[in-house]
């Protein structure tokens, strides 16, 4: 019988190669062979090792269709060989049968004790490319184990829903931090604690006595950032700056009619505002912005060490002077609910009573921002899309290697937070003013508000009214990752989707969709989130969303670690994707060159958005 000639790829990572034994059986239209060993002299299998094997089938099995990789044991007799329990991680498989084209069957998995895989040949196949039964029947069985392995629970009634498991032991090794990635977080942790200890912040409980003393925090990570927000924070400016490129630039929107619960007069304003206008006109021109933390309104507050905890709900109303003039903050009113005893402060008024007030509002950006901005939309959303990937998706379908990249990591820091961070009596509990009680009811209430929208940054800027709003950062080079992100995933649906009718006809596709809409969104129609695509366009666009949210956004409210456009497992194995993967890469390093000319003519340069900073996905 002809020869196949099998090469064999293992992982580089630490502990990625094995003693275990490993085979393959090749699955052809005719038939499967049984399970022929890769062995020859010596141990193979190493980490980061490529190794070539020869196997002869007893019979023709006609046209390849199929490869099952089996992992076993070796015998008792070999030497220092470990338990059953030794994982491996394979990166891919070539088969070349004799006189013919080689075959790539992409991997990049662990297989964990005595088990076996099967894997296709690497060419994106959308369901109905599958003719063969045996294909159609791969497709289902795979499914099928995956949505076993990872289901969904409720973690907290009225949040999107989740991975169902308990501990980050307990997940599967294929979405489980790397060695690598472990050992550099907990490092990581480990020194920012030993900093907080030496600092005398990890056991503090009493009250900070001046602002003073409040810059020990920064002693150990003194960058020019720091230095220049420790010398300007007081300032107005800098203070209506954060709501444009500080930790939560997703707020400020537009002011065309005041609240008719922020009584603001013009009296009030004048100061700022000059002579010849009026708070009328102002509104009028568009030139007045609003933030309103209305979601803080009656929400539950924390008790620390037996200290009770305070909360605000205030607004903000924002001038921007004409031409290039700095946006500068006109009023807060530190509730919903105006009267003598939540009365609106001005920039006039006594220097500390105004700053404090600009400290509230500070106070409740972070409340929004840790539990709604960076905990739902920029965790517990992505954590939606890499669920539902994985249990709808199946290996060979061209989005699951398009999305897999950008969702990894994500049910490993997820569980971990759930573990640690969000759990009762966890950090969130004992070190913010609103405890997990009172972030569980913001998160209950922004999921009865979040939009599909609010979702798409060109669709969020637009409905917010600040398209030209000058110094926008966030909005500038968030727009440009938007729309290179969104010219690649067109490139890449065009390949694959010839018509809107093939759209439709994605059945795996629509399952998809579908499961993010009901687990993630809990089903409600007012989200305006597609519970089916059926078009090319729309499909592009939601594409596009998932990589923009489990990328750059988190990305700018967070902290980057993995570049954008990276594809280090390479799960396309056609010229036309691997061309638009160049591609967008190339656009990428465009962007990342106009940021960073930008940036040098900045006082506070903004970089959260430049592509080498921005992680692939949530996974920290």
């Amino acid at each position: 019988m002809a020869k196949f000639r099998v090469r064999v790829s293992t992982g580089e990572a630490f502990g990625a190669g094995t003693w275990d034994k490993i085979s393959v059986s090749i699955v052809g239209t005719r038939g499967e062979t049984p399970p022929l060993p890769l062995d020859r002299l010596g141990k193979e299998f190493n980490a980061g090792a490529e190794e070539d094997f020869e196997v002869t089938p007893p019979e023709d099995v006609g046209r390849v269709l199929l490869v099952r990789v089996h992992k076993a044991p070796p015998a008792r007799s070999r030497p220092l060989a470990p338990s059953a329990g030794d994982a491996w991680f394979c990166r891919w498989l070539q088969l070349t049968p004799h006189g013919a084209a080689p075959l790539c069957f992409p991997c990049y998995q662990w297989l964990e004790g005595e088990r076996s895989l099967v894997l296709r040949e690497g060419t994106a196949k959308i369901s109905w490319e599958d003719h063969h039964p045996t294909l159609q029947q791969q497709r289902r069985e795979e499914l099928q184990a995956r949505r076993e392995t990872y289901r969904w629970k409720t973690y907290i009634p009225g949040w999107p829903r989740c991975l169902d498991e308990e501990t980050v032991k307990n997940l599967n090794l294929n979405i489980k931090y790397s060695v690598a990635k472990n050992t550099t977080f907990y490092l990581r942790g480990g020194s920012a604690l030993a900093e907080l200890k030496l600092k005398g912040l990890l056991d503090r409980k009493g009250l900070w006595k001046s602002l003073k003393e409040m810059r020990r925090v920064f002693n150990f990570r003194k960058t020019p950032a720091v230095e220049y927000v420790c010398e300007h924070w007081q300032e107005d400016a800098f203070f209506a700056y954060q709501f444009l490129n500080g930790l939560n630039p997703v707020l400020i929107r537009r002011c065309h009619h005041l609240p008719k619960n922020f009584p603001v007069t013009d009296a009030m304003v004048a100061p700022v505002l000059g002579p010849g206008t009026s708070l009328q006109a102002e509104l009028e021109k568009g030139s007045l912005f609003l933030v309103d933390y209305d979601l803080l309104a009656d929400v539950r507050t924390n008790v620390i060490n037996g200290r009770p905890q305070f909360s605000t709900a205030p607004m903000t109303l924002l001038y921007q002077r004409p031409g290039r003039g700095p946006l500068l903050p006109l009023a807060i009113q530190l509730s919903q609910t105006p009267g003598p005893n939540s009365p609106i402060f001005l920039p006039s008024d006594d220097k500390w009573d105004w700053l404090l007030a600009k400290t509230w509002v500070r106070n409740a950006e972070f409340s929004i921002h840790e539990a709604l901005t960076h905990l739902l939309q920029a965790h517990l959303v992505p954590e939606v899309f890499a669920l539902a990937t994985l249990r709808q998706l199946p290996h060979c379908h061209p989005l699951f290697k398009l999305l897999i990249p950008h969702t990894r990591y994500t049910l490993h820091i997820n569980t971990l937070a759930r573990e640690r961070l969000i759990a009762p009596g966890q950090v969130v509990d004992r070190s913010t003013g609103l405890g997990i009680g009172g972030f569980s009811e913001l998160i209950q209430k922004n999921m009865k508000q979040l939009n599909y929208s609010a979702l798409c940054l060109p669709d969020d800027i637009r409905a917010r009214g600040v398209e030209d709003i000058p110094d926008y950062y966030y909005r500038d080079d968030g727009m440009q990752i938007w729309g290179a992100v969104e010219r690649f995933v067109s490139e890449m649906i065009g390949i694959y989707y010839p018509s809107d009718e093939s759209v439709r006809d994605d059945s795996e596709l629509q399952a998809w969709v579908r499961e993010i809409f009901s687990e993630g969104f809990l089903g409600r129609e007012s989200s305006g989130l597609p519970s089916t695509l059926g078009t090319r366009e729309a499909l592009i666009q939601y594409v596009t969303m998932v990589i923009f949210n489990c990328s750059a956004k988190h990305s700018a409210v967070s902290a980057g670690q993995r570049p954008l456009g990276t594809y280090p497992d390479e799960y396309f194995t056609e010229e036309a994707p691997r061309r638009s993967i160049a591609a967008f890469q190339s656009r990428l390093a465009e962007i990342s060159r106009d940021i960073q000319e930008r940036n040098h003519s900045l006082a506070l340069p903004y970089p959260y958005l430049d592509p080498p900073l921005i992680e692939n996905s949530v996974s920290i």
